[in-house]
Parts: structure tokens; sequence; C-alpha cells
């Protein structure tokens, strides 16, 4: 009876341990990843870049928690946890990796148009149709349309942006029957459902959230493989490589530049999160120069938390923080990080 109690006891821990390690909970670690050199991952006609130095991708470390590492998340500062819902604003983990990946693939198109209109080479933006990032619940269209699709057409119609498509939905009344084309996996379909009053709004609409799509078209042959990563933090990066290999200019000096920012076709950089796990990552890869979006916190964020700090700011009490002797150098355009790089 003694080895038989001995047996479940230790069986009992064992279980117990294993749930504490390995059973995932409904929250999101982020923690510090790593910077890699954007090398790897563009060519430009066909080349990748030879000039000494790396321009450098960082890129925040996200991990499903378990109880134990939730426990331990605690004791490291430089770790947030994140509800599931918080992250995935309630996509399924497939939804949600489809979401990442197509920020990442407009950050490409973005850092592309950026890179070659730069370098004075032929360049347009060829409008595709709107991206669909989710799909209420409550939409006649909720299993019919997904995460991913891009509608092109609505009642046989196309438009030049987004606001089209939303002015098109608008003038048809709540309930009426519409028909939207969509792509999905390369290929053109239908669906038919009917419209709704929008949550919040008076507007009516077939119940999504949207982004648009374009695809920029070139002579040039720029080639950004970015499997694996998602997100649209790197379009600034991604900007600086094309452009150093387009116009040929040594902006490295043979220094390993890293950032971070989105870029939109305007050549504005835009804020991103986890700016201080970025920065710890550049400094462990031993960049010289980090690249921080510097446009000042608004009225709005203010007003909820006083204590809000932009990017650059943030980056800069990182930096001071760990000691590091790398450079941050604050920026709000494409064209503030070359004339730096030009000019130091």
């Amino acid at each position: 009876m003694k080895k038989v109690n001995k047996y479940i006891v230790t069986l009992t821990i064992l279980v117990i341990v294993a749930i504490l390690m390995f059973l995932p909970i409904p929250v999101y670690l982020e923690q510090p990843g790593a910077a890699e050199s954007i090398n790897q991952y563009v060519t430009v006609n066909g080349k990748t870049n030879k000039q000494k130095g790396d321009f450098m991708l960082v890129y925040v470390a996200v991990q499903k928690a378990t109880p134990l590492t939730y426990l331990w998340s605690f004791l490291q500062k430089h770790i947030d946890r994140v509800s599931a819902e918080e992250m995935t604003g309630g996509s399924s983990d497939a939804e949600f990796d489809r979401i990442q990946e197509y920020y990442m693939q407009d950050a490409v198109n973005s850092a592309k148009y950026v890179a070659l209109k730069h370098a004075g080479k032929e360049v347009s933006q060829k409008y595709i149709g709107i991206y669909v990032m989710s799909v209420l619940d409550k939409s006649d269209f909720k299993n019919k349309i997904q995460v991913g699709d891009t509608i092109t057409n609505v009642n046989g119609k196309h438009y030049s942006n987004a606001t089209g498509y939303q002015n098109a939905l608008a003038k048809i009344k709540a309930g009426e029957k519409v028909t939207i084309t969509y792509q999905r996996d390369g290929k053109n379909h239908k669906a038919i459902g009917k419209t709704m009053k929008l949550p919040q709004t008076k507007r009516t609409g077939i119940g999504i959230t949207l982004a648009n799509r374009s695809k920029v078209k070139t002579n040039e042959k720029i080639s950004a493989n970015m499997e694996g990563i998602g997100g649209p933090s790197a379009g600034l990066m991604l900007s600086l490589q094309m452009y150093s290999q387009l116009s040929k200019k040594d902006l490295l000096k043979g220094r390993d530049v890293a950032g971070t920012g989105t870029i939109d076709a305007d050549g504005k950089v835009g804020d991103i999160g986890g700016i201080d796990k970025k920065v710890i990552s550049a400094s462990k890869a031993h960049a010289k120069i980090f690249f921080a979006p510097d446009n000042p916190v608004s009225k709005v964020v203010k007003k909820y938390d006083p204590n809000a700090k932009s990017n650059y700011e943030e980056a800069v009490e990182t930096a001071k923080e760990i000691h590091t002797k790398m450079k941050i150098v604050p920026v709000r355009s494409f064209n503030d990080a070359v004339n730096y790089l030009e000019n130091n």
C-alpha cells in the first residue's frame, strides 16, 4: 500500500510540474527578440548588398505563456504580459498570423515604393482592393468571406480606394442584398449577403474591418522574402536597404545600423510597440545606430496616460538604463534617416 501511495504522489507531482511548465494559458509574453541583417531577406535585381556593414531588422519575440513562464515574467523588467484577446483581437491563431503576414506585405510594398521613388526610378502603385482584417459575428458574410480575402468589386464595380467601397456600401439600405467579388489564394469568388448597420455608426456596410491593398509596378526586380516575420514595423529599415542598393550610395560606411518604424507611401515613419525590447536586441547585436520614430504623443493619449512617451523618448530611456554606446537617432521620415547617414 505504501508503494502505491508513493507512486500516486510521484505521479501527481509530475503532472503538476508538467502543467506548470507546458500548459498554455490565454496570455502572451513579449520580450526582446533579435536583430538580424536585412541582407538575407532582400535582393535588388538579383543581388544582395555588397557594402560593408548591415541594415538590421529588429523584432520582438512573442510566445504563449505557461503558468511557470507567466510567474517568471514578473521578475523580468522588459517582458510584457498581453492577454490573448488584446493580442489577437479575438481572431484565431491562423487569422492572426494571416493579418501579421498582410502587415509585412504592406510594409514591403510601401518600402519598395519609397525606395524607388527616392532613387529616381520609374514606379507606380496599382490599387487591388480592400484587404479583410476581420469579420463581425453578426455580419451576413461571416462564413462567406474570411480574414485574408481581398474584396475587388461591390455589385460588379471596382473602386480606387477603401473610401470608394465604403461610400458605395453606405448608399445601400441596411438589409438589402449585395454581391461581393473577392480574391482568395489567387482565385476570384463571389458572395451574396445582406448589408447591416455598422456598430457605433449610422453607416451601412457588410461588417468587416479593412485595409487598402495595392501592388507596386516597376522594372526593377526587388525581392523581399520575409517568411516567418510579421507586422509592419520593419518598413523603415527595408526602405533604407532597398534605397541603398538602388542608388548605389554607401549609407552604411561600414556600420551596423538598426532601427524600427512603419513607413507609408509618402515616406512618413510611424510608431511601433515594444521599442524598449528592440533597443536591447539591437545593442546585443552591436549596432552602432538605432533609428527610433519621434512622433509627438497626441493630446488624446496624454489625457488617458499623462506619462505616455514617444517611441524616441522610450528608446533613449532604455539605452541609458542598459548603458549602451549605441546612438539613438530620432526620425519622422525616410529623409531624416537618409540625411543622418549621409552626414554622419
